[in-house]
């Protein structure tokens, strides 16, 4: 039996109307797309020491995240910190719990001590603490190199939600105000 003899009458009349239908059309031209075939890796969750902000970001101070100079008024929140969370640390919405005055520290004992006392206010579920590192006004060339450094070190760390610069009868731009993430216990 040949294959002709297996068809019956309306399945070659359909394939008479589809070739009819299909005389006038053209096969699409090639496309310079290329569509890649190769399986992407499934993310992986990013380790974080949650009370080392150096871990976070270990370059901090060598690659800058801020650039502000010795007069800049200046803040920081993290993505997903709303405005209003912002503009109430700013008017002193929470209280301040806690102190760090880093003047006349090298930048790595200041980093020292911010780090511990970070730490220890985390430890101690403070949300609201001070940083004085000073407006740098003697510094070489202007540069508040401490504000710098600490405005990028803050930022580097996953329990920092905000800082923004402390009211002039607080310290002004010689000091940050920083809202840390409440802890569980």
């Amino acid at each position: 039996m040949s294959k002709k003899d297996d068809t019956t009458p309306t399945e070659t009349n359909e394939d008479m109307l589809f070739l009819e239908a299909m005389q006038d059309v053209l096969p699409l031209t090639a496309s310079d797309k290329i569509i890649s075939k190769i399986k992407k890796p499934s993310p992986r969750p990013r380790q974080k020491n949650l009370h080392n902000p150096s871990s976070d970001n270990a370059n901090s101070a060598e690659t800058p995240i801020l650039n502000i100079s010795a007069n800049d008024e200046w803040f920081f929140a993290r993505p997903g910190v709303s405005k209003q969370t912002l503009r109430r640390l700013k008017r002193g919405y929470w209280p301040i719990q806690g102190r760090l005055d880093l003047h006349g520290l090298t930048q790595d004992e200041a980093r020292k001590h911010l780090t511990a006392f970070v730490n220890n206010a985390l430890l101690n579920q403070l949300r609201c603490v001070q940083i004085i590192h000073g407006k740098g006004l003697s510094s070489k060339d202007g540069v508040p190199v401490l504000k710098i450094c600490v405005g990028n070190w803050l930022a580097g760390h996953s329990n920092v939600l905000a800082f923004c610069q402390a009211e002039p009868k607080k310290g002004g731009s010689g000091a940050v105000i920083v809202l840390l993430k409440a802890t569980d216990t």
